[in-house]
């Protein structure tokens, strides 16, 4: 039976830690607990067991070293976390996902009404309720909750999905690490300037998160690379991705209408957010 060994909080810890005891030539597995959301190593081994916990000891001194990530880059078959076995155990997890992280989950939650209701035929209600006007026309009626409205419009399925699906990840994690406040202040930010970007560029008649979206990978990418010991980080294939995405969106090569002005907007105010608080918080990690 395998012995219980280390709980640690992050996955890409976990997932280092246990490549760089393999390469010991000391099995181990990962095995997920959602409900305390944490990872625990397991020693297949008994006889392991005073080399592992040496190694467990000077891992938890310097997380970040090298020689643990150099260990994850030769294992390149990341740790398998089981998944849940039941959807009930995948209902309980997202639950516990928002009790922990309530901003994250209460922005899901109205995207997602709020597109079932567009759904069902209530989408020019919404649109005229929440639809950007001209600043000038805002300065008359004083409904200046019109700037971040269309970050809960979405227009089709598939634009929908991609935008929640990236805002549940990366907003969670910095939900966890920084509070709810913080997030809500980032996800003014960066709503407020990429809606004004792109009302600038093209006027009223856009909607979605993607601003948002673009301003969490923004700010997840920037405090990864300058702050890497507060434990975020975004692999450098999504950064990737995300950028192709963008260039994309400006060639107008795509199947869609991109909302070019809100993502790269969006992407500026949350690395700038981002390089503003590494700087200004000095290497101190986040309690």
């Amino acid at each position: 039976m395998a012995t219980p060994l280390i709980a640690i909080s992050q996955l890409r810890y976990a997932d280092a830690l246990a490549s760089y005891l393999k390469s010991q030539l000391i099995p181990v597995q990962v095995q997920a607990e959602p409900d305390k959301d944490q990872y625990i190593l397991l020693l297949e081994n008994d006889e392991d067991y005073a080399r592992a916990l040496e190694i467990c000891q000077a891992f938890i001194k310097a997380p970040n070293d090298p020689v643990y990530q150099q260990a994850a880059w030769q294992h390149s078959d990341q740790t398998d976390v089981p998944a849940p076995p039941s959807s009930g155990n995948s209902i309980r997890r997202w639950l516990v996902s928002l009790r922990r992280a309530p901003f994250t989950g209460i922005i899901l939650i109205l995207c997602t009404l709020i597109f079932a209701a567009s759904a069902v035929g209530l989408f020019r209600p919404i649109a005229e309720a929440l639809m950007i006007m001209p600043l000038g026309n805002l300065a008359k009626n004083n409904e200046w909750w019109r700037l971040i409205g269309p970050a809960f419009i979405h227009f089709s399925a598939l634009h929908f999905i991609f935008n929640v699906l990236w805002w549940g990840m990366l907003g969670s994690q910095i939900e966890h690490k920084f509070g709810s406040s913080f997030l809500l202040i980032l996800f003014l930010v960066t709503a407020l300037f990429s809606n004004l970007a792109q009302l600038a560029v093209s006027g009223p008649n856009f909607g979605g998160l993607s601003g948002v979206v673009y301003g969490v990978v923004g700010f997840v990418w920037i405090i990864g690379w300058l702050r890497p010991q507060w434990g975020l980080s975004m692999p450098r294939a999504i950064v990737g991705f995300m950028l192709v995405w963008l260039v994309l969106g400006y060639a107008d090569i795509l199947w869609v209408n991109m909302a070019n002005a809100a993502h790269t907007m969006g992407l500026l105010s949350g690395c700038i957010t981002a390089w503003l608080l590494a700087i200004g918080s000095g290497k101190t990690a986040p309690k």
